[in-house]
């Protein structure tokens, strides 16, 4: 079973959009791309057109004459679906305002249609984490490839998710000269272009490697490339997990997002410090590093259990 491998926005306005945001806002290529997906998104489907998960490659007429109310149905539209979260959709209702707002740049319509549609609120609530026997459950779940190459690449996708806690995109950027196996360490490009070094375990360099062994000759210099021998995109990542998760059996949402989430609680809970995890996430703030570094209920009442001297003293 092969993938249709990733095309890129053919809409005129789309492509000027995108440069825009290149060349006078100096977005990087990733959002200026994650961008271009939630507006052709948007366009697929004001066309109510059935392909609008894969909408790449398509021209949408339908965009220029949107109306405020298209993007509130649109948004309720999503809303709906379980795959998205408040904070995906307000990253769409923010594509969407960009992208308008370079219309009335470019003087091609006067208003900006999504200006007035209300983000949705984001709960204060805990990250979704795995326990450590389902991410070792999913992590030998064999993914659906008949070819060997594609299965090894998948695997170490997986490993590396979890080893690291990289983003699904920091995924995608991985060139292979980025990568030291003899270090087990693998430099990364973040939010913003920035760029980190992160640790991986004795496993996933393995895995890297035995996917390096087999991986076809190709003039991309991505680590992970497709069947056409291109990098993979951040989408590509998002659907290699969302596939082997459900071979895994495993119940529940979840994402590769998720894994990051796991990576940072599982260290947290195993002791190591919040500076040292704010570090490997690539975090400005430590106060976001609380938000993934939080420790489970079951571990604070082992913990607990241990340390406080009162029923020790009880016991006597």
């Amino acid at each position: 079973m092969h993938r249709k491998e990733k095309k890129y926005p053919t809409d005129p306005l789309i492509l000027r959009h995108m440069g825009y945001l290149r060349n006078e806002l100096n977005r990087s290529p990733l959002t200026a791309e994650a961008y271009a997906g939630d507006v052709e998104l948007f366009g697929a489907f004001l066309a109510k057109d059935p392909m609008e998960e894969s909408p790449h490659g398509r021209k949408w007429p339908k965009l220029r004459a949107a109306e405020t109310n298209d993007v509130r149905r649109f948004i309720g539209d999503l809303m709906g679906r379980r795959e998205y979260q408040a904070r995906a959709v307000r990253r769409k209702i923010g594509a969407l305002r960009s992208f308008y707002k370079f219309l009335q740049i470019e003087s091609i319509r006067p208003d900006n249609p999504a200006a007035l549609v209300a983000l949705p609120k984001l709960g204060r609530t805990l990250p979704t984490v795995l326990p450590e026997h389902a991410v070792v459950s999913l992590l030998r779940t064999s993914p659906a490839w008949k070819e060997e190459w594609l299965k090894l690449r998948d695997r170490a996708i997986m490993e590396l998710l979890y080893a690291s806690g990289v983003r699904r995109a920091e995924v995608a950027s991985i060139n292979v000269l980025d990568i030291d196996l003899r270090l087990r360490q693998i430099r990364v490009r973040g939010k913003g272009s920035k760029q980190r070094d992160v640790i991986i375990n004795h496993a996933t360099a393995e895995a890297i490697q035995r996917y390096l062994d087999v991986r076809p000759p190709a003039n991309d210099g991505a680590l992970f490339i497709g069947w056409k021998r291109r990098r993979l995109s951040p989408r590509h990542i998002w659907e290699i997990f969302r596939r082997i998760y459900r071979l895994s059996g495993l119940k529940g949402k979840a994402s590769p997002h998720t894994l990051r989430h796991s990576f940072a609680t599982h260290l947290s809970e195993r002791g190591v410090d919040l500076f040292t995890i704010q570090q490997l996430l690539g975090h400005e703030s430590s106060a976001t590093t609380q938000l993934y570094a939080h420790v489970s209920m079951a571990h604070k009442r082992k913990e607990y259990d241990r340390a406080h001297p009162r029923d020790r003293e009880m016991e006597r």
